[in-house]
């Protein structure tokens, strides 16, 4: 827990990145110690929280421009990827340490999506451009403190603010709007700065340029976070979102079952005929994002009906993180879901005990009757706990065969 700006420094100070050699490395060949380089962004803020961190990926900005890093990088033996060169992005990888490093620049056009920039060397203009102050901080190579707009303060207290005016900030990029949703959700407590919440009120009517790309993985972000219905609520408020009051209160009582929140189950929470098909297609969701979701959600409405040993059989790994999904849904009490809990906790489901090999030595032939006949055995199986033998389920099979 960082309780001030002493505490600050020393995290910086002592940072991994400060003592990791492949990242100093990095930092000496881009003339950080010149200070033409500097860590900034969310490396340098997440340091200060004391946000753990193993290590391995590292935000710089630079006064040198792209070909500059590119020429240096790669020519003390480092692997460079030009991956955002028109915006000037290069990253570089040396050893285990993979480092973005950007060119100082400034915004010349922005049309609320995508901008026209400059590259310089004024690392004033390169925090003004930035979105929030505590994302316009930066340090040394030795962690030393560089705060060109004050932005410390607002990173130990939980202040979510944009940089100068916010009307201006979100016109230059309208996916700032959730952006400042994501980082109060997961940096200030779901407690909104009002300058910043009025001006994403005014931009909510006008977010249909933004991509479906763009808008989705700012949500899926947003739904992993541990609390987020608080923020839900709000961008449902001002426009940005349309939840029902039905879904943000089982979106609470989720969050108040479980400690480890999973964007599929609080997607499989929503209700409504085809809400789950509308933000798929909104938010550009992945197809494995879908099928999670939709696993999970069948799951829990097995437990809710009782059939808990078809939403072990039928959903494996995705069962148990149902459980918090259908205890929100049923809105059961503690008991109820410590009792789910404590089933889950000891049930162990075996493989089906009827082989191919079993049919063809007991005689069967393929045919859709047997198919029929099998489905039944194994729902008998199933229902009955898993624990009906071989021999009883082939007695079983030629019975209902035999109807």
């Amino acid at each position: 827990m960082v309780h001030g700006r002493h505490d600050a420094v020393t995290r910086l100070r002592t940072a991994w990145w400060v003592r990791d050699r492949s990242a100093q490395q990095i930092f000496d060949v881009l003339g950080a110690k010149e200070q033409r380089t500097r860590a900034v962004g969310g490396l340098v803020r997440d340091t200060i929280l004391g946000v753990t961190s193993l290590g391995g990926d590292i935000d710089l900005a630079t006064e040198l421009l792209p070909d500059d890093v590119l020429k240096l990088a790669c020519g003390a033996g480092m692997s460079c990827y030009p991956t955002g060169y028109d915006h000037g992005t290069v990253t570089v990888r040396n050893g285990q340490v993979t480092a973005e490093v950007t060119t100082l620049r400034q915004d010349v056009v922005t049309d609320g999506r995508h901008a026209r920039v400059k590259f310089g060397t004024n690392w004033q203009v390169d925090a003004k451009r930035r979105d929030f102050t505590m994302n316009a901080i930066y340090a040394e190579f030795n962690g030393a403190l560089y705060d060109p707009l004050d932005g410390l303060g607002d990173a130990l207290s939980g202040k979510v603010r944009f940089i100068g005016d916010p009307d201006q900030r979100i016109a230059e990029d309208r996916l700032r709007v959730f952006r400042f949703f994501r980082f109060t959700a997961s940096h200030g407590q779901e407690q909104y700065d009002k300058l910043g919440l009025d001006a994403c009120a005014r931009a909510a009517g006008d977010l249909h340029a933004l991509s479906a790309e763009r808008k989705g993985a700012e949500m899926t972000k947003i739904l992993g976070l541990p609390h987020v219905v608080v923020t839900l609520a709000r961008m449902t408020k001002i426009g940005v979102l349309a939840f029902s009051i039905e879904d943000l209160q089982a979106l609470l009582r989720y969050e108040k079952t479980t400690q480890s929140p999973v964007v599929a189950a609080r997607l499989a929470l929503l209700e409504g005929e085809g809400v789950l098909e509308r933000l798929r297609v909104a938010w550009r969701l992945s197809n494995a994002l879908v099928s999670e979701t939709r696993s999970i959600r069948s799951a829990a409405r097995k437990m809710i009906d009782g059939e808990l040993y078809d939403a072990a059989y039928r959903h494996g790994r995705f069962a148990y993180v149902a459980v918090p999904v259908a205890c929100a849904l049923a809105n059961w009490t503690k008991e109820q879901c410590r009792e789910i809990n404590e089933f889950w906790e000891e049930i162990n489901v075996p493989g089906f005990p009827i082989s191919g090999d079993d049919l063809l030595e007991a005689g069967f032939s393929q045919g859709p009757e047997l198919g029929k006949a099998l489905r039944r055995i194994e729902q008998d199986w199933v229902q009955g706990g898993f624990i009906l033998q071989r021999d009883e389920l082939l007695v079983r099979l030629k019975k209902y065969m035999a109807h």
